[in-house]
């Protein structure tokens, strides 16, 4: 399925959703106005090491980034093999893979949209639609106040 996200084109392949494609587009607008941090419908993760790369970046929370090593460390294997499995991910935004960056913060890339472009939107989406007890913007989000 092909949906329209911040001027690009993000490809799901619902294969891997255990919902009607309405409720999966329902929730992806939602998302996109800003009024979904996490996402309800069901992912069918593979039963390989890509799966188990996926269910780590569902852990990582809206608005907050993990490097590729971070990641690799916590699943015994190499930030190589972790960017392997994030291109691999049939269910971008879905599943965060846009959350996971660089050991200096950097964008390397995405599989879904225009690439390191829509990677970027979606965390400046992320972080725009976080707000502190104050009122204030926070962020998380490499090189962010």
């Amino acid at each position: 399925m092909d949906f329209s996200l911040f001027d690009a084109t993000v490809r799901i392949d619902d294969a891997f959703v255990d919902a009607p494609p309405d409720a999966l587009r329902r929730e992806l607008r939602e998302y996109a106005r800003g009024e979904r941090r996490t996402f309800d419908v069901a992912v069918a993760y593979p039963d390989d090491f890509t799966g188990d790369v996926m269910r780590a970046m569902t852990e990582i929370p809206y608005d907050e980034t993990r490097t590729y090593g971070a990641l690799a460390r916590d699943l015994d294997t190499s930030a190589v093999a972790v960017g392997g499995a994030c291109a691999r991910n049939p269910v971008p935004v879905v599943v965060p893979c846009h959350r996971v960056v660089a050991s200096d913060g950097g964008l390397r890339g995405y599989s879904g949209g225009d690439g390191v472009d829509t990677k970027r939107r979606l965390l400046e989406h992320e972080t725009r639609n976080v707000e502190g007890d104050d009122g204030t913007r926070q962020s998380t989000l490499p090189g962010r106040d």
